[in-house]
């Protein structure tokens, strides 16, 4: 897939939200967060529900890569 989702992650460790913590409040379920972890394509609602935990933007926690390019 050529949306990645690394700039989540990094985002959410500088803002301290632990995947432990994002399914203990329910913010996405474990399947989902694999799917990120995987560069899955996700909803989005999911989108939405990460972008308001982290206050950001979607650009902030994902972007596109042409994979014809790589």
């Amino acid at each position: 897939m050529s949306i990645k989702f690394d700039k989540l992650f990094s985002l959410m460790k500088k803002r301290e939200l632990s995947t432990y913590r994002i399914r203990q409040e329910n913010i996405i379920p474990q399947g989902t967060l694999t799917s990120l972890k995987n560069n899955k394509s996700v909803t989005t609602d999911t989108i939405d529900k990460l972008c308001k935990a982290l206050n950001c933007q979607p650009g902030d926690i994902m972007e596109y890569v042409d994979e014809d390019e790589n």
